[in-house]
Order: C-alpha cells, then sequence, then structure tokens
C-alpha cells in the first residue's frame, strides 16, 4: 500500500528516535514520491520534546518543508462536531488525537501513528508504522 500523503504522528517520530535512527532519513527513504503531511499540534509535541538545539533545528527544518495542514476557525467547528459525535457513541478521545485526525481528513491524508485512538475515528484512513 502507498499512499499519496502521510500525516505523521508524534508517536512516529518519538519512536524512531528512540531507536536511534533520525526521523527525516528514516521517514524520506522509506516514502520516497509520498507526500509527508504535517498539522501544528504534531510540531509542537515532537518539538518540545528536543533537548539540542542543534537537533531541535535539524527537526524544525524538517517539519517547515514537509506540507501542513493548517487548522482555521473551520477546522475547529469540524474537530469539535467530530468530539461531539464520536463523546456520543462512548469514544471519548484526547483533543489532540482529534484535531490531528482532522488535519489529515482536510487534507486527504492518512495517518501513520501507533496510536489505538486513531482507528476509532471514522472515514481516517490509519497505517501503522513499519519500522
Amino acid at each position: 500500500m502507498n499512499p499519496a500523503s502521510i500525516l505523521v504522528d508524534s508517536n512516529v517520530f518519538i519512536d524512531i528516535m528512540k531507536k536511534g535512527m533520525d526521523p527525516t532519513r528514516f521517514l524520506l527513504n522509506r516514502y520516497e514520491g509520498t507526500d509527508l503531511v504535517t498539522c501544528g499540534v504534531v510540531k509542537a509535541e515532537v518539538l518540545r520534546g528536543i533537548k539540542g538545539v542543534k537537533a531541535r533545528n535539524h527537526l524544525e527544518n524538517f517539519f517547515n518543508v514537509m506540507c501542513f495542514s493548517d487548522l482555521g476557525s473551520s477546522a475547529w467547528d469540524d474537530i469539535w462536531e467530530l468530539a461531539w459525535q464520536l463523546d456520543r457513541k462512548g469514544k471519548v478521545l484526547p483533543l489532540t488525537d482529534i484535531a490531528i485526525a482532522s488535519c489529515a481528513l482536510r487534507s486527504g491524508a492518512w495517518v501513520m501513528t501507533s496510536d489505538a485512538h486513531f482507528f476509532k475515528i471514522p472515514r481516517l484512513k490509519v497505517l501503522r508504522p513499519d519500522f
């Protein structure tokens, strides 16, 4: 399966780094020809945890060349509506995950994640990382 675009969740970046690999090299090599997408929530979650300035700058540069899915006011309307619908079905998920999923849905991207929450979101295409 080769999706045209993938929004990479923060847990994937973190897991790649825990394995001692550079996420930029790993993702670019593994998903060559695929648009890699990010959003403000993922960028903030990843960059806040980077200790060294050089490593943070390296990852920030990578985020800055990824396709960016922005959250404008209409996106927030989609997010609260999706959260409300999921809550009524007994699927209470973290708002950050719903925001990330909404960014993926709006951009037509799959979400690459190891977080089970994303599998509960209707219409969302989810891809598990393969490392």
